[in-house]
C-alpha cells in the first residue's frame, strides 16, 4: 500500500495555468501595439498641423504687412525693434519665396528669412537669430521643415504658389498623413511624398521603415 506522505508531487503547469499566462501575454502585447498606434497617430497629427499652420502664417503676415514673409522688401521696418534696426534682411518683393525649402542658414535665401520674418513678427515661436543652433525648424520626428516658391520647379511637382516640405517621415506615418491632408495617394494631389523630392512614390511601394520627404502645395 502506497504511503501518501512520500508520494512525489507533480511538477509543471496545468493547461489552465498555461492558458492564463497566454491570455496575459496577449493582453500585454495588445496594449503595447495599441500604445504604439496611439504614439504614431499623435506624430502624424503633429506633422499634419505643421502643413496646416504655414499657410495661416503666410496669410497672417500678408494681412499685417501686405507683404510675403521672406520676400518682404520692408521687413526691417516691419519687424525689427528700434533697439536692433538691422535684425533681419529685406526681400526683393518679386512675389516669390526665393531659394529652396532645405537651404542652410549660410545660404541666406528668402526661404531662410521666411522663418525669421514670421518669428520677429510674433506670428510663430522659435529662435530669431539665424546663427542660433536651433533656428532651423524641425518636425515632430526631427526632420527639416521648409518652404519655397511653387510652380514648374516645385519639389515632387506639388501644385500651388508655394511648396512646403517636411523630411525624415517614416513610411507608416506617410500613409496616415496623406489620408489626413489629401487623397491618400502620395503620388498625386496637393500632398506628395518621395525618398527624394525628385519623384513621388505610389502608396503600394511605401516601406514602413524607410523615411520620406512629404511636400504640400500651398
Amino acid at each position: 500500500m502506497r504511503n501518501k506522505q512520500t508520494e512525489p508531487r507533480q511538477t509543471g503547469f496545468t493547461l489552465v495555468e498555461i492558458s492564463i499566462v497566454l491570455v496575459i501575454i496577449g493582453l500585454l502585447l495588445g496594449g503595447v501595439l495599441k500604445g504604439q498606434e496611439l504614439i504614431d497617430s499623435a506624430k502624424a497629427k503633429n506633422l499634419a498641423q505643421d502643413f496646416r499652420t504655414v499657410p495661416m502664417l503666410i496669410n497672417a503676415y500678408q494681412d499685417k504687412f501686405r507683404a510675403l514673409p521672406g520676400d518682404d522688401s520692408r521687413a526691417i521696418a516691419h519687424v525689427c525693434p528700434a533697439t536692433d534696426a538691422a535684425c533681419t534682411v529685406n526681400g526683393d518683393a518679386n512675389g516669390n519665396i526665393g531659394g529652396n525649402w532645405n537651404d542652410e542658414t549660410a545660404d541666406a535665401t528668402e526661404a531662410i528669412y521666411f522663418w525669421q520674418h514670421i518669428r520677429l513678427a510674433n506670428l510663430a515661436t522659435g529662435a530669431t537669430g539665424i546663427a542660433d543652433a536651433e533656428f532651423l525648424p524641425l518636425n515632430s520626428v526631427g526632420g527639416r521643415i521648409g518652404i519655397q516658391a511653387g510652380g514648374a520647379t516645385a519639389p515632387l511637382g506639388v501644385p500651388g504658389s508655394y511648396a512646403m516640405c517636411s523630411a525624415g517621415i517614416p513610411g507608416k506615418l506617410i500613409r496616415q498623413l496623406d489620408g489626413m491632408l489629401d487623397d491618400g495617394d502620395p503620388a498625386s494631389g496637393a500632398m506628395r511624398a518621395g525618398v527624394t523630392t525628385a519623384t513621388p512614390i505610389v502608396a503600394a511601394d511605401i516601406d514602413d521603415g524607410t523615411v520620406y520627404v512629404a511636400c504640400f502645395g500651398v
